[in-house]
């Protein structure tokens, strides 16, 4: 039975009648995927866009009226081995786009408007001897372009300073709203009194370089946190609800109610927390305990949401729905610990705590300076408004923003994108890194380990077979050809798939069901730990042997990183025998199993009362509270997305190198932002003194801070280089930490105990 879709609540209408909907997107694996995704949506009846955002794995489509069919998008994308997760987007992420777009209409009007005015400055700087009429002409049109300019373009800072103030406190904003406003207003009055000078340009430069660091700023904020949006990957945001007369219904998850009865099939996460009405399965929850073996659940056991299914199909009746799952509680742990991480002060916010009140302090004693000296009142001005504008904050504030969205693109590049704004700075202070075990040092998913026992015309089939099969243990056959075109099959849901090729029935899925009982008894006696995919056709028959392996340069990187003095720890839920085995290929001294996320939770505390700056590396939900609670975090972008929601950085693709990439490019970051910060300050001890000495025009101050801001911006361009490699000279290693014991896991704060007493359970 195919369940029908009710979807009406996640497509946006536009008011010309175009319809949207947005969803995540699971599956890609490189960039390639995007033309075959696009193009293998592009000759459905109705659709007239398909988009696929590699960067956040988001995929939009956009139609008009009834004759586009969302089911069957859904369909064409299962078909070729994609998955698509329905989201809301949420208010936070809408009022994140509308701020940057709003600093960019500033960004754009003030430029705009400074370029304009600076052609006609130019003019009276070179007329010589211009006739006075034409100068204040000039001024004039320079008056008409500015004023509404700045009212417009001057608003994030004019409202800033506004609450600030309101509030009985100073902010940077607000010496640069006082410094803008004298300005404008000195100049319009030198204009109506038809003085020589007026200041127009300046005011519209100044706004412009900072609202320039204030879109860098605001962009590196939101770099990736789209892609941290992307719960529905594991919240599988909609849900089969079943009716009395047994109808299915795709329902998003917000309607489902305690009580109602949902069916999930094998190869889906489960949707809510509940208990099993019928049918009877083996469960993956890794996510939720680390550990690998997957739990047989039959009618009467608890199950909990972002488990995957994997045998046989499910009707589970509903105990916690949207908002009340074990998810949604961890979700809440962890803005929690989020929160609590915020207090870390960014180093443009330590070096800046002090500046508004001593700029103030500085101009205002410029100007009863040279009042008491003599000076009349509109010199005086003149000369504190010079203060203001060569101490506006345009290089302060360009500092560390150009830094981060510099480095932040020489990450992306090596394919590290960072959630957290200051996440590049608490990199460059790791001197410890954790790593979970099980989809972190070990690929996400399970892979076919003995490809070369077996014939490579019998795995093309395989893989054909497979990509028509949703169990989760198909699609690591399936990815060892991931070209090839599925066959028309017909799934036996908890036994495998079968076709008919060659005339010849072809069979994948379990030992029984292809007849290869015997020769699976045998391999099960020798590894206990290795899943079997079965395949026959006709005499030709293989059994894959599945597990999870190592990522394919995990030796090498924490080789390198042993090299540049980083300790390396493992901690994992998973069985103490599982974890030996990956500690002792990658030689790491210092690691723990069979650890709840309490447990993992104790050790950074530990770690931290050593004085060590943790960097945590995890995939599953058990170590969601850990990555939130470390120093920084990075998760894998490619396994449990729940994760990125707490991390600083994710990283894409399936080696682990992106991790050491990372630590080199925020050290040099960090250092490329203390020169700037540096040269910032150079520039004030230089200039300053000029200025309260009267000895600069607002216009040479306007340009000494443009000046000082290129160079900022040009040092902060070398943050962009090389690429980190995996060689460096050798550095003395840091004292590892003695071995891991086996503790009592109680060790959660009293707020999150309830929540991980929760994740325990779920084992």
């Amino acid at each position: 039975m195919t369940a029908a879709f009710d979807l009406d609540s996640l497509v946006t209408r536009s008011e010309n009648g175009a319809r949207r909907f947005e969803a995540a997107i699971d599956g890609m694996t490189c960039a390639a995927c995007i033309g075959e995704i696009e193009h293998g949506l592009s000759d459905l009846p109705g659709l007239a866009h398909a988009r696929v955002n590699y960067g956040n794995r988001r995929l939009a489509l956009e139609w008009r009226g009834d004759a586009f069919d969302l089911a069957a998008a859904f369909e064409r994308l299962r078909r070729m081995g994609y998955t698509l997760h329905p989201f809301e987007l949420a208010d936070s992420e809408r009022e994140e786009i509308e701020t940057s777009r709003f600093l960019l209409r500033c960004l754009a009007i003030a430029g705009f408007a400074a370029m304009n005015i600076m052609l006609l400055s130019v003019g009276v700087w070179v007329g010589g001897d211009i006739d006075p009429a034409t100068r204040d002409l000039f001024h004039g049109v320079s008056a008409l372009i500015a004023l509404p300019a700045a009212a417009f373009a001057g608003q994030p800072f004019f409202k800033s300073a506004f609450g600030a103030l309101r509030a009985g406190r100073l902010n940077m904003d607000v010496p640069i709203s006082l410094g803008v406003l004298l300005a404008l207003g000195m100049s319009v009055y030198e204009t109506l009194t038809h003085a020589e000078h007026a200041y127009f340009d300046s005011a519209t430069m100044l706004l412009s370089f900072l609202l320039l660091g204030r879109f860098l700023d605001h962009a590196m904020r939101r770099k990736t946190r789209a892609v941290a949006a992307n719960l529905a990957a594991l919240r599988a945001p909609l849900a089969c609800r079943l009716s009395r007369d047994g109808a299915e219904t795709l329902v998003p998850l917000a309607k489902i109610l305690p009580g109602d009865i949902v069916r999930v099939k094998p190869g889906e996460r489960l949707p809510v927390d509940g208990v099993i009405e019928t049918g009877a399965s083996q469960l993956d929850e890794s996510l939720i305990t680390g550990e690998t073996k997957r739990r047989a659940v039959l009618p009467g056991d608890q199950v909990y949401a972002g488990s995957m299914n994997y045998d046989g199909g499910l009707t589970i009746r509903v105990e916690a729905g949207n908002g009340e799952t074990l998810l949604d509680d961890i979700e809440r742990l962890l803005e929690k610990a989020t929160n609590a991480r915020s207090r870390y002060r960014r180093l443009a916010d330590r070096v800046s705590r002090l500046y508004a009140p001593m700029v103030h302090l500085a101009a205002l004693s410029t100007a009863l300076f040279w009042m008491w000296r003599g000076a009349s009142l509109h010199d005086a001005l003149i000369t504190a408004i010079c203060v203001l504008i060569i101490t506006c904050p345009c290089a302060l504030a360009l500092a560390v923003p150009a830094v981060q969205v510099v480095a932040g693109g020489a990450l992306f590049r090596a394919g590290v994108l960072l959630n957290s704004a200051d996440a590049i700075e608490r990199l460059a202070e790791v001197d410890t890194i954790v790593f979970d075990k099980t989809g972190t040092l070990t690929t996400p998913e399970p892979r076919v380990v003995n490809l070369g026992d077996i014939d490579p015309g019998v795995i093309e089939l395989a893989a054909r077979l497979a990509r028509a099969s949703s169990h989760p243990l198909a699609r690591a056959v399936a990815q060892e050809r991931p070209r090839a075109s599925a066959l028309e099959a017909r799934e036996d849901h908890g036994q495998g798939v079968c076709a008919m090729v060659a005339g010849v029935e072809a069979r994948l899925g379990s030992s029984h069901f292809c007849g290869l009982d015997e020769e699976a008894a045998r391999l099960d006696a020798l590894d206990g730990d290795v899943s079997l995919v079965a395949f026959r056709h006709g005499d030709a028959h293989a059994l894959f042997q599945i597990r999870q392996v190592l990522r394919s340069d995990a030796v090498e990187t924490i080789a390198a990183l042993k090299k540049r003095g980083v300790a390396i720890e493992i901690l994992s839920g998973d069985r103490v025998e599982a974890v030996e085995k990956i500690a002792l290929a990658l030689d790491v001294s210092t690691w723990s199993g069979a650890l709840k996320p309490a447990g993992k939770v104790a050790r950074l505390d530990a770690l931290r009362a050593e004085g060590r700056k943790v960097l945590m590396v995890g995939d599953g939900l058990n170590d969601a509270p850990a990555l939130a609670s470390a120093y920084v975090s990075i998760s894998p972008i490619d396994a449990t997305q729940i994760t990125q929601a707490a991390a600083d950085a994710v990283f894409l693709g399936e080696r682990l190198a992106p991790v050491l990439t990372a630590l080199e490019v925020a050290r040099k970051a960090r250092a490329l932002m203390r020169e700037n910060l540096a040269l910032s300050v150079i520039y004030n001890v230089l200039a300053v003194p000029l200025a309260m000495a009267g000895l600069l025009t607002p216009l040479i101050a306007a340009a000494a801070m443009s000046g000082s801001s290129i160079l900022v911006t040009l040092n902060a361009l070398r943050a962009g280089g090389d690429r980190a490699r995996l060689s460096s000279p050798d550095a003395p290693p840091l004292h590892l930490s003695p071995a891991l014991r086996e503790r009592e896991q109680g060790a959660a704060s009293g707020e999150a105990r309830e929540t991980v007493t929760r994740l325990e359970a779920a084992e």
